[in-house]
């Protein structure tokens, strides 16, 4: 069954095809053109991709009527400055990660990923049935946006390092490319973070302007050629076990549009997401190898690391909640759903896992 198919089938089109596909539609619908900027390089085809198959899916679902030009980050403005944008109205959507905009609020964290927090399973239920994507909305209110989840690349990696770190002793007055929360417990771990856009980060390792960076995956991680210049990969990517990114529109421009294209744009997102998704699981496999066998080095964060860093998330999170009230909300709500997730899938998910992975037959 094709891809699309199967989302039909699955429901996900369901919207649309109720009130797209009217005998009158094409006779009084307006035609739109907007723009998108996304966060990301062309050349990261599945998570710059997602943007172009949202576009596609809007453009079929109106019959062509509301178009949408995708650009790559700095084509309009610079990757993080998307949300910006589309604040102000420069673009009318946007293709970002929350987390990059936490000198705005603090909040915007959980749009994405939290340090120890939720797979992109987790995060999905919590985002459609958990009470998230409401909560967000209520955050992205402040910036005259409205927010759809928009893909997800699974738990990353722990980084690309030049050199071997065991202790939390060895990473004292590293330099690390490192954005979210995530950057932050890595400071308070004695880790000097940058906050770098995707296309930014080799010259930087390159050039020494920083010691270790993570971004992805072995497919995106691979194609951006860190492992030339910092050959030892480090796992679990704690920081980001499920990090979601999202489509923002500006409330303005999304207020104005006739309800048919509304549906439209849940109906794109909806299938950009579980798109980019499952595109990572198809190509992280092969990438994982090839990049094995062109000498680089992967390995597991020692316990020692993980424990502090556990230890360092939680502790920044209560001291967030302590200085704003607004996230310290979302993070009752949030904790509560993840501490029953985690119940349910360390017996589910993981009582299989643990077993049938490791035996790999």
């Amino acid at each position: 069954m094709k891809r699309r198919d199967f989302l039909k089938a699955a429901g996900i089109g369901a919207v649309a095809a109720s009130t797209v596909y009217q005998p009158v539609y094409a006779q009084t619908a307006p035609q739109l053109r907007w723009r998108l900027a996304s966060s990301f390089p062309k050349s990261l085809d599945t998570i710059y991709g997602a943007s172009e198959v949202f576009a596609d899916r809007v453009k079929e679902l109106t019959e062509g009527r509301f178009q949408i030009r995708v650009t790559a980050a700095g084509e309009i403005v610079p990757g993080l400055q998307v949300l910006d944008a589309v604040q102000a109205g420069t673009v009318e959507i946007g293709h970002t990660a929350g987390y990059y905009y936490l000198g705005k609020s603090a909040s915007l964290a959980f749009d994405t990923a939290l340090p120890f927090g939720l797979t992109a399973r987790q995060q999905n239920a919590w985002l459609y049935h958990g009470g998230g994507l409401e909560a967000m909305r209520g955050v992205y209110d402040d910036f005259n946006c409205v927010n759809f989840p928009g893909g997800n690349t699974g738990a990353q990696m722990g980084g690309w390092w030049r050199k071997e770190i065991k202790t939390v002793a060895d990473l004292k007055g590293l330099k690390m490319r490192i954005p979210g929360l995530g950057g932050q417990v890595m400071t308070r771990l004695g880790i000097v973070t940058q906050t770098l856009a995707g296309g930014d980060i080799y010259p930087a390792l390159e050039k020494g302007t920083v010691d270790a960076a993570e971004f992805v995956g072995p497919y995106d991680d691979e194609k951006l050629g860190f492992y030339k210049v910092a050959p030892i990969c480090y796992f679990p990517g704690w920081w980001e076990p499920g990090p979601n990114l999202s489509f923002l529109v500006n409330q303005d421009k999304w207020k104005a549009l006739p309800k048919d294209y509304q549906n439209a744009i849940e109906v794109a997102s909806a299938e950009a997401n579980v798109d980019m998704l499952a595109k990572y699981d198809d190509q992280n496999p092969a990438a994982l190898r090839r990049l094995k066998s062109r000498g680089a080095k992967f390995l597991r964060f020692s316990t020692e690391i993980l424990r502090a860093a556990n230890k360092e998330s939680f502790d920044l999170f209560e001291d967030t909640g302590a200085k704003d009230a607004t996230y310290k909300k979302i993070y009752a709500d949030w904790k509560a759903f993840r501490d029953l997730s985690y119940e349910w899938h360390s017996v589910g998910e993981l009582g299989y896992e643990e077993f049938a992975f490791r035996l790999g037959r």
